[in-house]
């Protein structure tokens, strides 16, 4: 399910920016405005939609968000005003908010007695899937027509639609009663709402090797423009290969919360190697550059792992999809924040923002074990 799922959402994600511009005709101001507003809008969703899969079966309501959001990206299409613009993005990402908090239940009632190994699975899985919806982005860029955007975003349409018949396969799960004391709602826990704003903050390391390198190898460095390319496809190729492995020694709190804190290191020591690169000649950059998108991505996987077991196992089994709505909202501002917030530390600023950088995520993994803590002792 996931993997059909993402070969589509891949697709549209990489060309988006370009179907809005060259196919219906905005402007880059008015795309990033639009796309903006839409992602706060989307924020709205996660909580409400979380509670509703966590009472009547997540599968049921993941379904129903399946086919909303197939109606809304086919929508797309019938765009040509920048207002109906914002309308039809901000449908789409309400819909995508609140099916990745109906999933979130669904995958923690499917995936047994070890849920964080069983995401590490879907992650090495997704990231394939990944791989498969940029190749054939690519090939839709370089055809570069009306028409070829179109059947793009129509066909990341239909994925949703395969997706959900997939989905129905799988078994309808019974809510999990909560119990008769001591329910909270997500939003007044105070230590999961702490732990989420951490895990939001770390969660900007996933747009430095998309987004960040890329700019940098381009506009700041001797190394050939096609390796910004072939820099991803190396941290695509580390994470299917050691993301299962990885997850499977990390299976407690206290494991995800060592994961995270060697995560922040890594993160330091591959940032700074990248940095480092901007004066230097194009073969050596190349090759400080490989390797510090090597390390920097061995700590994405610690990091996903040990968020995967920790997602689960501090919010209660009876309101997983409240929380992972919760989750939603604080990670959804950090894909915000996060262009602003890495252009100007690693491009503008240049080397010692990438290390600054670096240094934000191992002040987060030092800090986490206390809120941890806080978090156990409230459960």
């Amino acid at each position: 399910m996931s993997f059909v799922n993402m070969i589509g959402s891949s697709m549209f994600m990489l060309t988006a920016a370009l179907f809005f511009i060259r196919s219906i005709g905005l402007s880059v101001a008015q795309v990033g405005l639009g796309m903006g507003i839409g992602a706060l809008v989307g924020l709205l969703s996660g909580v409400p939609v979380g509670r509703l899969a966590d009472h009547r079966g997540p599968r049921e309501v993941y379904l129903v968000t399946l086919v909303v959001q197939a109606a809304a990206m086919a929508s797309l299409v019938l765009v040509h005003t920048f207002w109906l613009f914002v309308v039809v993005v901000s449908l789409t990402e309400l819909a995508g908010s609140a099916s990745s908090a109906a999933r979130a239940p669904l995958t923690r009632g499917v995936s047994g007695e070890r849920p964080a190994r069983f995401r590490s699975y879907l992650r090495a899985m997704v990231n394939v899937a990944s791989s498969i919806g940029a190749l054939l982005a690519a090939l839709v860029v370089q055809l570069d027509t009306h028409t070829a955007y179109r059947w793009l975003v129509l066909g990341n349409a239909v994925s949703f639609l395969l997706s959900a018949a997939v989905a129905s396969r799988l078994p309808s799960l019974p809510p999990v009663p909560p119990p008769a004391t001591g329910r909270r709602s997500a939003l007044k826990d105070r230590p999961y709402l702490l732990f989420s704003v951490l895990g939001a903050v770390m969660a900007l390391q996933g747009d430095v090797l998309v987004f960040a390198l890329p700019l940098w190898i381009v506009e700041h460095t001797h190394a050939p423009r096609w390796f910004a390319g072939a820099s991803a496809l190396v941290s695509t190729v580390l994470v299917v290969g050691l993301q299962v492995r990885v997850g499977r020694g990390i299976e407690t709190n206290a494991a995800a919360v060592r994961a995270w804190r060697r995560s922040g290191w890594a993160f330091l020591a591959g940032m700074t190697l990248i940095g480092l690169t901007g004066a230097l000649p194009g073969p050596l950059a190349v090759l400080l550059i490989a390797l510090g998108a090597g390390i920097h991505t061995i700590g994405e996987i610690l990091q996903a792992a040990g968020a995967f077991e920790l997602r689960y196992s501090l919010a209660p089994a009876h309101a997983q999809g409240q929380y992972a709505g919760v989750s939603r909202i604080t990670g959804g501002l950090a894909d915000v924040a996060a262009p602003s917030v890495l252009g100007f530390l690693c491009l503008t600023w240049g080397a010692p923002g990438w290390v600054a950088m670096g240094g934000v995520f191992v002040a987060v993994g030092l800090v986490l074990p206390a809120v941890v803590r806080w978090a156990e002792r409230t459960r």
